[in-house]
């Protein structure tokens, strides 16, 4: 087991928040920036389709 210390001198027994770091200053900045406008974006897009089925079959059962 690691006795490893975080930038503030907490004990971080395993490590993790090294390895995430390095992790996160390894990707490229272009690809953080893809990740993190198109999420959101993506989301958006499923709830908006998901909103018009819904409402599409309460109106049609309604009518039926």
């Amino acid at each position: 087991m690691a006795n490893t210390q975080g930038p503030q001198g907490h004990h971080d027994p395993a490590g993790s928040t090294q390895m995430f770091r390095a992790f996160v200053d390894e990707a490229p900045q272009g690809q953080q920036q893809a990740a993190t406008s198109s999420g959101p974006r993506i989301g958006l897009i499923i709830g908006v389709v998901a909103a018009v089925v819904i409402v599409a079959a309460v109106a049609w059962l309604a009518l039926k």
